[in-house]
C-alpha cells in the first residue's frame, strides 16, 4: 500500500519516461524478435522492454544487470516496465536480437520529428570518436604469439587426455579435477582457433577489397604513385587481433595512446529555425560503426545513411580535413547536388605554378582549389563554424553526460547494435527536453 494505484502520480511530469511512454505508442514494433525465455519463463511486450533500453541508456545505465536492479529500485524505470522485472538474461538477449527494430525506430523518430517541425534538415556535421570495445587492450595478441601458444596448449591437451584414460583404467583414482582442467584447456584452445581464422578471413578480406579499389583507381585514370597500397592475402606473424572480441581492432587516439575498440561515426543535424517558432532541436540523424583507425573513406557511406534515414539529401555536409577523399565529395555532391564543407589538408596545397601530368592530380587539385574558394565566402565559413557547437559536443554529451565511453557487446554488428541504441537515447533526450520547453 505504500506504492500508489497509479504509478505515473510518483513520476515527475517533466521526466523523460513519459516522452518515452508516447513515442512508443506512435512506433511500429513489427521487426522485434520476441524474448520467448530468459533465464525465466516470462513474455515482456517488445514496447516495454524497447521504453525501458531507450530510458535506461539515457540515464547511463548500460549493464544488463543494472537495468534489471532498476525496474525496482527506480521508480520511472518501474514505471516504464509495467512494476514487472524481467532478468538480465532476458533484457541482455532483447537488446541483442532486435538490431533491426532498434534501426527501424531510429529512423520513424527521426521522421516523427521531421514531421512535427522539430527537425529541419538544412545541413549535417559528421565526425567520428573512438570507444573501446568490451576487451582488455592487453588480450591481444600477434599471429605469431597465437600459433605458440596453439602449440603448447594442443601438447598439453594431450597430456590431459593421457591422463584421463590413466584415470579411467585406474578405478582408485577418480581423477580429481581433471574434467574442468581438460574442458578449460580445450575451450581456451577453441578461442585462439576462431581468432586465428578471424584474422586470416579478415586478411584476405581487407586484401580483396584494396585490389577492389586499385582497379577502380586505375579505370579513373589515378596514377600508380597516388594509388592505395596492395595489401598482402594472408597475415604476417606480427599481424595481431583480440581473442576476446576479435572484430575489434587497436587505434590510435588523440592522447597519442592505443585503445582497442572502433570507430564510431555519427551524422549530426544543424539546428535551423524550425516550425514551432524556435530553433529546430540537433538530433543524430545516421550513426555507424567502423573499424578503420581514420574517418578518409567514411564521408560517403555515412552521408548515404543520414539520406536514407531522412529520405532527402541535406543542403550541405561540414566535416572536418580527416573526411579529405577528393572522390568521394564529388561523387556526393554530383549524385544528391548537396554541397560539402571540408578543409583540405595544408600538405596537400600544389607548389605555385607547378601543373601535373596526372589528369587525376590535376582534378584533385582543381577541386581543392574550389573547396578553398568557398571558404573565402563569409556565408559559408559561418555555417563552417556552426559544425564546432553541434557534432563535437554531442560527443561530449554522449560520453561524459551519458556516460557512454565504452561498448558492452562484442563483434562490430552488435557494436553497431547498440551504437544505434545510443543515438535513439540521445535524440529521445533532446525531443523530450525540446517538447517540455517549446509546451
Amino acid at each position: 500500500m505504500l506504492m500508489p494505484p497509479d504509478m505515473r502520480e510518483w513520476v515527475e511530469e517533466d521526466d523523460l519516461a513519459h516522452f518515452i511512454v508516447d513515442a512508443v505508442e506512435v512506433i511500429d514494433l513489427s521487426a522485434a524478435t520476441l524474448n520467448v525465455r530468459g533465464s525465466g519463463s516470462e513474455q515482456y511486450p517488445p514496447g516495454m522492454m524497447l521504453g525501458v533500453l531507450i530510458y535506461c541508456y539515457a540515464r547511463g545505465i548500460f549493464s544488463s544487470r543494472e537495468i534489471e536492479r532498476a525496474t525496482r529500485q527506480q521508480v520511472s524505470v518501474r514505471y516504464l516496465a509495467g512494476d514487472t522485472h524481467p532478468d538480465h538474461d532476458t533484457i541482455a538477449k532483447f537488446r541483442r536480437e532486435n538490431g533491426a527494430l532498434l534501426r527501424s525506430v531510429f529512423v520513424e523518430v527521426l521522421r516523427l520529428a521531421k514531421a512535427s517541425g522539430l527537425l529541419r534538415l538544412g545541413a549535417i556535421a559528421i565526425d567520428g570518436t573512438k570507444l573501446k570495445a568490451a576487451a582488455a587492450k592487453s588480450r591481444s595478441m600477434r599471429l605469431r604469439q597465437i600459433e605458440e601458444e596453439l602449440e603448447k596448449i594442443t601438447a598439453r591437451v594431450e597430456g590431459l587426455l593421457k591422463r584421463a584414460e590413466a584415470a579411467d583404467e585406474n578405478s582408485l583414482d577418480n581423477g580429481g579435477e581433471l574434467p574442468g582442467e581438460l574442458a578449460e584447456a580445450k575451450a581456451r584452445r577453441d578461442r585462439l582457433l576462431k581468432a586465428k581464422a578471424e584474422l586470416e578471413h579478415e586478411t584476405r578480406e581487407l586484401h580483396q577489397e584494396r585490389e577492389r579499389q586499385r582497379a577502380s583507381e586505375e579505370s579513373r585514370g589515378v596514377p600508380k604513385r597516388a594509388r592505395v597500397r596492395s595489401l598482402p592475402a594472408e597475415p604476417r606473424p606480427e599481424s595481431q587481433i583480440n581473442p576476446t572480441d576479435p572484430q575489434s581492432v587497436l587505434l590510435p587516439t588523440a592522447q597519442h595512446i592505443f585503445l582497442q575498440g572502433y570507430n564510431a561515426q555519427m551524422a549530426l543535424s544543424v539546428p535551423g529555425e524550425g516550425a514551432c517558432g524556435g530553433p529546430g532541436v540537433s538530433l543524430i540523424v545516421a550513426a555507424e560503426v567502423v573499424r578503420q583507425a581514420n574517418d578518409i573513406l567514411q564521408l560517403e557511406p555515412i552521408s548515404e545513411a543520414a539520406i536514407e534515414n531522412l529520405a532527402e539529401p541535406p543542403a550541405s555536409v561540414l566535416v572536418d580535413t580527416g573526411y579529405d577523399n577528393t572522390r568521394q565529395i564529388l561523387s556526393l555532391e554530383e549524385r544528391h547536388g548537396l554541397r560539402v564543407l571540408c578543409p583540405p589538408a595544408k600538405s596537400a596545397r600544389a607548389k605555385p605554378g607547378h601543373v601535373s601530368r596526372y589528369r587525376w592530380d590535376r582534378q584533385r587539385h582543381e577541386a581543392r582549389q574550389a573547396m578553398r574558394k568557398r571558404f573565402e565566402d563569409p556565408v559559408e565559413r559561418a555555417l563552417y563554424k556552426r559544425r564546432a557547437t553541434s557534432v563535437e559536443p554531442a560527443f561530449g554529451i554522449v560520453k561524459n553526460a551519458m556516460g557512454f565511453d565504452r561498448f558492452r557487446l562484442r563483434g562490430l554488428e552488435k557494436a553497431g547494435i547498440e551504437w544505434t541504441l545510443v543515438s535513439l537515447a540521445f535524440n529521445c533526450r533532446r525531443l523530450a527536453a525540446a517538447k517540455a520547453k517549446w509546451n
